[in-house]
């Protein structure tokens, strides 16, 4: 019998950390307002708005290398998750962002005008 339940502690140890730890998505999955928290800071790319379309929700930002995303630095078109973010910001305006892909778009999840 003494040997079974080792057994079945030996068997088990290996689980029980992998039950205990969780994912970041996990996290945001059972707590909606940590999700919806500003990125960490360095999860946000340097870039300069170049053109705002607020009518289609679109951006158009010069930026450095998105590492989340591994893009190379260049100026390209995004859409913003909220239109209402484009009013923080205007032309010229050097900003710092966090942009996440969203099936086949590329999309701003949180735009900064840069301090």
């Amino acid at each position: 019998m003494n040997k079974l339940i080792l057994a079945v502690l030996l068997g088990t140890a290996g689980i029980l950390p992998a039950v205990a730890q969780t994912s970041d998505a996990d996290h945001a999955a059972h707590h909606p307002a940590a999700a919806a928290s500003a990125a960490p800071a360095a999860d946000l790319t340097d870039g300069e708005v170049r053109r705002i379309d607020k009518a289609n929700a679109k951006v158009t930002l010069k930026h450095g290398e998105i590492r989340n995303l591994d893009m190379p630095g260049m100026t390209m078109v995004f859409q913003v998750k909220d239109a209402a973010m484009l009013d923080a910001v205007k032309v010229g305006d050097k900003v710092r962002f966090h942009v996440e892909k969203q099936g086949s778009a590329f999309v701003v999840t949180d735009l900064q005008p840069a301090q």
